[in-house]
């Protein structure tokens, strides 16, 4: 989980300002780039995994320290993962990751740096600073939709770091919370006039309304999960604590329960399955050493409770202290830190279990959603032949469609979209990245080839990595889109062909505010302009053939709200409906902070 910072970020996904392209990936070399990507490289670029290794190069100077921001030191080139090419551009600015399996929580690659979220370790008592309170200023508002269908399930544990349906109204039977002082619903107003706030204050001609919003529900001093945000038919659905909320999408009246969990929440499937059930995962008791292996399937129309299950620790240096869980087709997938275990998730009956195979090499993460389950092998781990392998997994089977291997000392650290497969890879000891697509098959087709720092939004992961913990990226049959960095003012969304890896056309954000990809949608880019302090956001759409790439504003937010806007904790954001839909992905449990659970915002 995340919480941006006040000040605007600083750095991103590009190369480092002063230095030359890093190494890359898979495929044919890329070409300088060209008009407004930057300068020709001056020295000639380095040779990638499967050619010959370049000479060693001295770096430019002693390594900098690392910055607020995205902050790596700028590193000479470097080979990359695959092909005898160069590759990509660059290495996410980030400061070197925390040691051990307990490390203070650091960010993702490219996302902007934070404090430690209130309680997790590694946070200074009081909060990010020590002897200060946390801050209540939560700005938040990142993409969701387009990328939750993208979940990492696993990694090895390093550092805690962070539309179908009836919307059918029976009510379930609900367990009551053992806490009743943490069982508050989130549902004391159901529209934007019982607001006390006057969220709609100062609406104009033209301007859209808060149709509702809803406070969070009272979390404990050290915070508590809020995942997923789910919607069935005309229903909005919510985690958040101990409980799952289900409202009406038009004017936030209660849908059905909330349902009631006997202990924090601290997994969901960010996807549905065909017929809109979820899995839930919470602990199995309150203290410091509970596992996070308790399952419980819902069902999104009615709130109504399917299977159960504990969820088996897999071994030594594999317990099910944190998992992942994620749905591809009629298979959940539950990722521990080096093996999964799958389960139909219609009857809760085990599938198979991925365990070690071959000489050395045991399930890292898992990536999944429309009919693919992608899996990340680790192998050979403190040998000469240490690697890692992309995988394409059968989800009803478990059987391997295909394996790709990885370069010694690449990381598969996040996938971008599974289909198409498009992932993103870092080296932490090069300090350089590469983004690359794969076909059907996997084979390698392409890398990015775009000098430019990149900033979609990349959350805490619980496990070492998560593959699918990024918003503010989309993929489509034939381009990736990704937006630029921005220091709090405007910036860009770029188009990248999935066949070559060039930028094809590029947007810029309306007004002085940045703006990231949701989804695609009718032949157009969705985006969100996030708010500043006394201007609501917006929705625009961007067609995305054809010559001209114009912003069309589709949902401008009214002033009143723009505080509110800005103040949710790990927000995200999504697009349904002809609504704005903005939840918290965290809850702070600060007392005196207002804090909202979620806000719906239409014409």
């Amino acid at each position: 989980m995340t919480q941006p910072p006040d000040q605007p970020p600083q750095g991103g996904f590009g190369p480092p300002q002063d230095q030359p392209p890093q190494g890359g990936g898979f495929g044919p070399a890329p070409q300088p780039p060209q008009g407004g990507f930057g300068a020709a490289p001056q020295n000639p670029p380095a040779q990638g995994a499967f050619g010959a290794p370049p000479p060693p190069q001295p770096p430019a100077g002693p390594p900098q320290q690392p910055q607020p921001g995205y902050g790596y030191p700028q590193q000479p080139p470097q080979p990359g993962p695959y092909g005898a090419a160069p590759g990509p551009y660059g290495y996410p600015q980030q400061p070197p990751q925390p040691q051990g399996p307990y490390g203070a929580p650091q960010p993702g690659y490219g996302h902007p740096q934070q404090p430690p979220y209130p309680g997790m370790p590694g946070a200074a008592p009081g909060g990010p600073a020590a002897g200060k309170p946390a801050s209540r200023k939560k700005t938040a508002l990142i993409v969701g939709g387009a990328v939750a269908a993208l979940l990492a399930v696993g990694g090895t544990v390093f550092a805690v770091t962070g539309d179908g349906g009836d919307g059918g109204r029976k009510k379930p039977v609900a367990r009551q919370s053992d806490d009743p002082k943490h069982s508050a619903t989130a549902s004391p107003t159901a529209s934007a006039g019982d607001d006390p706030e006057n969220l709609n204050e100062g609406r104009g001609a033209g301007d859209a309304k808060v149709l509702w919003y809803k406070p969070a529900p009272d979390a404990p001093a050290s915070g508590a999960d809020a995942p997923g945000m789910w919607f069935s038919g005309d229903t909005a659905v919510k985690a958040a604590y101990k409980q799952v909320f289900a409202f009406d999408a038009a004017d936030g009246g209660t849908a059905w329960g909330p349902v009631d969990f006997p202990q924090k929440i601290c997994a969901a499937t960010p996807q549905k399955s065909a017929d809109d059930k979820i899995v839930v995962a919470y602990l199995n008791g309150g203290g410091d050493r509970a596992k996070c292996n308790q399952l419980q399937q819902l069902d999104l129309r009615t709130g109504e409770k399917g299977w159960s299950a504990q969820v088996a620790d897999g071994g030594l240096f594999d317990s099910a202290l944190n998992v992942e869980l994620t749905v591809s087709g009629k298979t959940l997938v539950v990722g521990r830190s080096q093996s999964g275990t799958a389960y139909d998730i219609g009857t809760g009956k085990k599938l198979y279990d991925k365990k070690r195979y071959g000489a050395a090499c045991f399930p890292a993460a898992y990536a999944g959603g429309t009919g693919r389950l992608i899996q990340v092998a680790s192998c050979g781990a403190g040998t000469a032949k240490e690697h890692e392998e992309i995988q394409e997994l059968d989800p009803a089977t478990g059987k391997v469609r295909w394996t790709q291997p990885v370069k010694k000392g690449w990381e598969v650290t996040r996938t971008y979209s599974v289909d198409p497969l498009v992932v993103y890879l870092t080296n932490r000891d090069k300090k350089a990245w590469n983004i690359s697509t794969f076909t059907k098959s996997g084979k390698f087709r392409s890398e990015v080839k775009v000098d430019e720092k990149f900033s979609p939004r990349c959350g805490w992961a619980v496990l070492e990595r998560e593959l699918q913990g990024c918003q503010g990226v989309v993929v489509d049959a034939d381009m990736l889109y990704l937006p630029t960095d921005a220091t709090g003012s405007a910036n860009e969304i770029v188009a990248i062909s999935l066949a070559d890896g060039k930028a094809k056309w590029r947007v810029k954000s309306p007004g002085d505010r940045p703006m990231s990809p949701v989804k695609t949608e009718g032949g157009k880019l969705v985006a969100y302009v996030q708010p500043s302090y006394d201007t609501g956001g917006q929705v625009v759409s961007v067609p995305v053939t054809g010559s001209s790439h114009a912003a069309t504003r589709l949902l401008q937010n009214p002033p009143g709200a723009a505080e509110a806007e800005n103040t949710f904790y790990d927000g995200v954001v999504d697009w349904t409906g002809g609504r704005l839909f903005v939840s918290a992905g965290r809850l702070s449990g600060d007392d005196d902070a207002k804090e909202k659970l979620m806000m719906a915002f239409g014409n």
